[in-house]
């Protein structure tokens, strides 16, 4: 095993941002930490859970903290694409075609409750999440950097709503929920006059600083055996009967640039069998179909993890 080699700058930076997040979502470390290594893994991030338990403060407080343009979209039926990404409209003054920018021309991009909009709404979200640009009337326009999609989405038997492709949930590098918090961090909470916890929260980075680091990332070293393991874990997915669809390797990219994320996060300069565990159930689950599905169903959530936990613990460790 490599020597401890300790990063200079960036993690006072990293410890600051990760401490204000927590002061918005109480009692939840390893929910901010996973959100962060999307951030900082230039993936993005998607939260799925029930109604009323921080998705969308964790999204405001995040999204605050990094700083830049941010926009929110708050996903629902009658939603198009051209709300998303914006129109070209016609400028009788001028005499010509002007375009109209979508809230989607911004740093930080909030899409709440994504799956109450249709499919078709959807898909306007998947080249700019696999690019960085978008279409619109023939021409592509890049989009700010760094550019980051935090989407929150209920439970798929929820009322009203449209169960993302598999298409749209590969372009997220992490799928998290956060679950009902502790009885002292609620009693906490009822004890305060006012729920918004986002508005204590700072801007500790900017839109410069956070392209930094993420590049830094990208530098974060990975040995050999532990390459091997990661796509010894993403041909599990793919050989195994109790799964029809099996992991993409886009999906086996993201595992690898997500623990150099964790890695970073955590103050080491490479990367430890502990953070490709630790990162894949919240990569990998949301990528597979189980195979007791019929076609045109998704995937069961809690089936997904429990199948992916069990694929992990039968891949011998790298020595």
């Amino acid at each position: 095993m490599q020597a401890l080699r300790p990063l200079p700058a960036p993690i006072p930076i990293l410890v600051r941002l990760r401490e204000n997040i927590e002061t918005a979502l109480e009692g939840k470390p390893e929910v901010v930490e996973h959100a962060l290594v999307a951030l900082l893994a230039g993936g993005h991030l998607l939260i799925e859970d029930v109604p009323g338990v921080g998705k969308t403060t964790l999204a405001r407080a995040l999204a605050k903290s990094v700083g830049g343009e941010m926009r929110r979209i708050q996903f629902t039926s009658d939603l198009l694409p051209a709300d998303v990404i914006g129109v070209s409209v016609f400028d009788q003054r001028r005499g010509e075609f002007t375009l109209r920018q979508g809230p989607i021309f911004a740093n930080v991009l909030l899409a709440d409750e994504i799956n109450r909009a249709s499919p078709r709404t959807q898909s306007a979200l998947l080249e700019a999440m696999n690019e960085g640009q978008v279409s619109i009337d023939g021409q592509s326009l890049p989009l700010p950097e760094p550019f980051f999609v935090i989407a929150t989405q209920n439970p798929h038997d929820f009322a009203g709503t449209f169960p993302l492709p598999e298409s749209q949930l590969d372009r997220f590098m992490l799928r998290i929920r956060i679950g009902y918090p502790a009885g002292p961090t609620e009693a906490r909470l009822l004890s305060r006059a006012v729920l918004d916890t986002v508005q204590d929260v700072e801007t500790t980075l900017d839109p410069a600083q956070l392209v930094a680091l993420q590049r830094q990332v990208k530098r974060i070293e990975i040995e050999q055996s532990i390459l091997d393991y990661i796509i010894a874990i993403g041909q599990a997915t793919r050989s195994t009967p109790s799964v029809s669809l099996g992991l993409s390797t886009r999906g086996i990219v993201a595992l690898g640039m997500a623990a150099r994320a964790r890695a970073f996060l955590r103050g080491r300069d490479f990367v430890l069998v502990e953070d490709v565990l630790d990162l894949a159930v919240p990569t990998i689950a949301h990528r597979i179909r189980i195979a007791a599905y019929a076609e045109g169903f998704t995937v069961g959530r809690d089936e997904a993890e429990v199948t992916i936990r069990e694929l992990v613990a039968r891949i011998p460790l790298p020595l």
